[in-house]
């Protein structure tokens, strides 16, 4: 009896042990992890660079001077914008800076349009902070 208490105790030691020995000890090894982070940090840059840069145009600056909104503060705010409001942003920059490079006169509406509401979208976040 003793002999079979003790082989049921190393069989079941065994099974509770081999779900242990074969998990995973990580999911994601340090390399790829940096790597996502550094990808993060990169794209972050180019989009926060991309609503500077919109933000720096003549047109830009002619059209909040007549709104009577401060670039400045629009550019301050850029570095505090979240990764989800930063990228809706940048998108909408490089969109009004694809037309502006275009030259289209027909777009200036939408485009004066777009600039207003990412100034004012810029304002808004930096006023929430």
């Amino acid at each position: 009896m003793r002999l079979v208490r003790r082989m049921l105790a190393i069989c079941l030691a065994v099974l509770v042990m081999v779900p242990a020995a074969s998990a995973q000890t990580r999911v994601i090894d340090r390399a790829a992890l940096d790597k996502a982070v550094q990808e993060r940090v990169a794209r972050d840059q180019g989009d926060r660079d991309a609503i500077k840069t919109l933000l720096q145009r003549a047109e830009v600056r002619e059209v909040a001077g007549k709104a009577g909104l401060s670039l400045d503060k629009a550019t301050a705010a850029v570095s505090t914008l979240g990764s989800d409001d930063l990228r809706q942003l940048a998108e909408q920059a490089r969109q009004v800076e694809n037309q502006l490079e275009g030259g289209a006169s027909t777009i200036v509406i939408s485009t004066t349009t777009i600039i207003i509401v990412l100034l004012l979208v810029i304002l808004i976040v930096l006023v929430a902070d």
